[in-house]
């Protein structure tokens, strides 16, 4: 990926060490699933947005403090079990797994939550004004949770890749990408303030589709187009290595790369 303009002035400027790198704050994104035939939600990100205006991009945000709180309602592998499979201390994978549960709900309207450890909850449409708090911060995860009898439900979730931003950028993002099927009787509703549209696609339609896709998307939508089913999805067993791409000058031009790393 060439850089042009600022981008690579700041790259030459990392590479020669007069650039300290902002730091990058953890995030959790979402691949919703649904079939048949397997399809993902996208939402594009509305063309006033700071980061990465007019991309297609999963449902997913940066964590919030508060989704560490140690006595939410929870269901599905502990929160230590989910610091091996995320190679992270437990009060981050915590974090993580929260933010990609609250960030689906806020940006899509699925919850992956239930009032019992089997159970899903068949229709959120009644937690719109929670939902409203939630984006605003007015209200905390564990306190929704809390408020309305209900616990997460980790295990309907999957780990899938792991991203950093580029260290030339500066705003910065450590995500970790999940995937996750649209539970039964729940349906998706354009709610996101941050989108404009979004869709339903297959991984294979939206990478020939001419969507502006950022490489941990394009990347996400690339390895999903090898399964026909969300049980082969969830059946898989994708090799999770942190990728962060790196500038390297090439012929006198500056260019992003990802060599080596995937």
């Amino acid at each position: 990926m060439p850089l042009p303009g600022e981008l690579g002035v700041r790259a030459r400027d990392l590479l020669a060490g007069r650039l300290v790198p902002v730091p990058a704050r953890a995030a959790a994104t979402v691949a919703l699933l649904r079939e048949p035939p397997l399809e993902v939600y996208l939402l594009r990100r509305a063309a006033t947005m700071a980061f990465a205006a007019g991309a297609y991009v999963f449902p997913g945000g940066s964590v919030d403090p508060r989704d560490a709180f140690v006595d939410i309602g929870w269901a599905g592998p502990s929160p230590a079990d989910w610091a091996v499979m995320l190679s992270a201390d437990e009060d981050t994978a915590r974090s993580l797994v929260c933010a990609a549960v609250r960030e689906t709900f806020e940006e899509s309207g699925v919850l992956l939550a239930g009032r019992s450890a089997g159970e899903v909850v068949p229709d959120t449409t009644g937690w719109e004004a929670a939902r409203l708090a939630l984006i605003s911060r007015e209200l905390s995860f564990a306190d929704f949770l809390a408020a309305n009898g209900l616990v997460l439900r980790s295990d309907l979730l999957k780990p899938w890749a792991h991203w950093i931003t580029p260290e030339i950028e500066t705003r910065r993002f450590d995500t970790r990408f999940f995937v996750a099927a649209l539970p039964s009787g729940q349906r998706t509703r354009d709610v996101g303030g941050e989108a404009d549209t979004v869709v339903w696609t297959s991984p294979a339609e939206a990478l020939t589709s001419g969507y502006f896709l950022m490489p941990p998307t394009l990347h996400t939508l690339n390895t999903l187009t090898a399964f026909e089913t969300i049980a082969d999805v969830f059946a898989g067993d994708p090799k999770i290595t942190t990728v962060m791409p790196a500038p390297v000058e090439r012929a006198g031009q500056m260019v992003l790369t990802t060599e080596g790393q995937i």
